[in-house]
């Protein structure tokens, strides 16, 4: 497989990366301490095209590909974990809209999120997590209308969102009782409950949703009815990607840390255990850099790619943990002061190994894959 890097994915990345260096890095600090990114950043994202990535340039979207998209996930990652949250989620959020929705709903929401706006993805509840099928958000049908009730749980920037892709269950139990519905901000019945107060990702708003008794025109369906489990599968598959690729841009920024740090004291950088860890952290990047393209390539072209994209999720968000570990390790005390950005990474990378699927779902997916090959 041939993964070497068109001009056009190039100059996308060296974008990205010039957006990080310039905007996000120099800022993350500030960003987490206020507990949001400005909104002034999402609107530079979107002239730069990086909102809606895999939506077609009649919608809005840049069209770029899912590998540019999963390298300027990286790159954004490694400027500030928090904005590539939001990234991450609107991206897929247009690329679900674009792919099921119909003509309507396309020119209604796919410009908006091109244009810097959030979209936010409702599927999780409670008892409902890493099992979408256990879900209990029901929608009843009313003459044409539906009416949604229920609660989701842990709903990134679900406060501030032009558009939720909302999974409620309209027939009995099991996965094809599931069906899909687009609710634009500012419906009534809908509450913005508590935002989580996070250990990292601060920067980034999680919060709860109920939905009482809220009424959607019959159009708000986003595919068919009982169809919304492969949708919500279609869309982690490509979540994972991105996922993964936000992992290695924090683990990268972890080691360009620990190696800056090592390169202001030689006399540590001469030793062979900080030489033997510098190595592994490089391996471990690496290795998940490229686990991520081929998946990202796959789903590029077409082709199945559910079985590598857990493989580039579970490696990814693990070896970047044990990455940020290692970098940490390497300089020592002086990573737990303020002004050294490796206990932020530290706090940030954690949680890439539960959202999207935890870990020990990818190793179930890729369990699967494996026996059933």
């Amino acid at each position: 497989m041939d993964l070497s890097l068109a001009p056009a994915q190039e100059a996308t990345r060296s974008a990205a990366r010039a957006f990080a260096d310039h905007e996000l890095a120099p800022r993350a600090a500030e960003f987490e301490r206020d507990e949001r990114v400005p909104q002034a950043i999402y609107q530079k994202l979107a002239e730069c095209g990086f909102m809606a990535m895999n939506a077609p340039e009649e919608l809005g979207g840049s069209a770029s590909g899912v590998v540019a998209y999963a390298l300027s996930m990286m790159e954004i990652a490694r400027g500030c974990a928090a904005t590539a949250v939001t990234m991450a989620v609107t991206n897929m959020v247009g690329e679900v809209i674009a792919r099921f929705g119909d003509d309507a709903q396309r020119r209604r929401f796919c410009p908006l999120l091109a244009g810097g706006r959030h979209g936010a993805f409702a599927l999780s509840e409670v008892d409902a997590g890493s099992d979408p099928g256990g879900m209990r958000t029901r929608a009843v049908r009313d003459g044409d209308d539906w009416i949604l009730d229920g609660t989701k749980q842990w709903i990134s920037h679900g406060d501030s969102s032009a558009v939720l892709v909302v999974w409620a269950r309209t027939g009995g139990e099991g996965p094809k009782g599931l069906s899909c519905f687009l609710v634009p901000e500012g419906t009534p019945g809908l509450e913005i409950d508590k935002h989580e107060d996070k250990m990292g990702l601060r920067a980034s708003h999680t919060c709860a949703l109920a939905f009482s008794d809220m009424r959607l025109p019959g159009d708000a369906l986003l595919g068919e009815v009982g169809g919304g489990f492969p949708i919500a599968m279609m869309a982690l598959d490509g979540g994972r990607i991105g996922i993964a690729s936000q992992a290695l841009g924090i683990g990268q920024a972890a080691h360009d840390a620990a190696l800056a740090y090592l390169k202001a004291h030689p006399e540590r950088a001469a030793e062979q255990d900080a030489q033997f860890l510098l190595a592994d952290m490089r391996a471990q990047l690496d290795t998940g850099r490229l686990l991520v393209l081929r998946a990202a390539l796959l789903k590029e072209r077409h082709q199945p790619f559910s079985r590598e994209a857990s493989m580039a999720k579970l490696h990814a968000t693990e070896g970047a943990f044990r990455v940020t570990q290692m970098a940490l390790s390497l300089v020592g005390a002086e990573a737990e002061s303020a002004a050294m950005p490796l206990e932020r990474h530290m706090r940030d990378v954690r949680v890439t190994r539960i959202y999207e699927g935890t870990s020990e779902v990818q190793r179930i997916v890729i369990a699967r894959h494996t026996l059933g090959a």
